[in-house]
């Protein structure tokens, strides 16, 4: 299991400013909830309690995530852009530590990392309406396993007609969650690219932090070990609803 370091940083860490997300996050959390909003309207108009309308919501769910393919290519390329916008202020403050050929290897540093967290975007956005289906399918079969042991079968039904509502939960996650996520990412590749061996682990610093996560404030983590905590490993910011982030700690020339 990865182990932290708990080392003090040297003096050579830079003190930065959280970086902005919230215009990232409202973006995504829109453009999610488009998809919600479809997944419920596909649900609502098409389910009637037989098997032929369930059937025919799992085709039209599973035809609408390969449609919607392109358009989520398109939304993780745009987020990412934001992303580079507010990380590229990040490292602005700094600019003058960093020499200008560290700075060049530093913006070209993360196109496989861009590349590979679009394509895991486009997994995750299509699964929403993928979810969906396997959701109305699994409802369906508990509410005619209900009727033929002469238990009521209304509660389920109106629990399938909340699909739409269950999906727009679970995007709001998304959209918090790979903001965050992304934006460690690419913070990491420009960070390791000009020799950074690690960082310090901040907060968000208010009474929603959790536990584990107040008390990684202040310490040392090399990025090459990052820790685990309440069973999940991550760097800070890429754990479910984190608003944690990494202070760089660059090399000395």
């Amino acid at each position: 299991m990865p182990v932290t370091s708990r080392r003090r940083a040297k003096k050579t860490s830079i003190t930065s400013k959280p970086p902005n997300l919230k215009r990232a996050e409202r973006q995504l959390g829109t453009q999610l909830r488009q998809i919600a909003q479809a997944v419920g309207a596909i649900v609502e108009g098409s389910y009637d309690g037989s098997n032929d309308s369930v059937t025919g919501i799992m085709d039209r769910l599973e035809r609408y995530a390969d449609l919607i393919e392109p358009w989520a290519e398109a939304v993780s390329n745009r987020l990412i852009s934001t992303l580079e916008i507010a990380d590229d202020a990040m490292w602005r403050d700094r600019s003058y530590q960093i020499s200008a050929g560290l700075r060049d290897l530093m913006a070209g540093s993360q196109g496989m990392v861009t590349r590979s967290i679009i394509q895991e975007q486009v997994k995750l956005f299509k699964s929403l309406p993928l979810e969906a289906a396997y959701r109305v399918y699994d409802i369906h079969n508990q509410a005619i396993e209900a009727v033929v042991s002469g238990r009521r079968s209304s509660e389920l039904k109106k629990e399938i007609m909340r699909t739409g509502e269950v999906t727009e939960s679970r995007a709001r996650t998304i959209a918090r969650t790979e903001v965050g996520r992304a934006s460690t990412a690419i913070t990491q590749a420009r960070s390791t690219a000009i020799g950074s061996r690690g960082y310090i682990w901040r907060t968000a610093d208010d009474s929603d932090v959790r536990h584990s996560h107040r008390q990684m404030e202040g310490q040392y983590v090399d990025w090459a070990t990052p820790p685990t905590l309440d069973g999940m490993t991550g760097h800070a910011g890429q754990f479910p609803n984190c608003r944690c982030y990494c202070e760089v700690v660059v090399p000395e020339d």
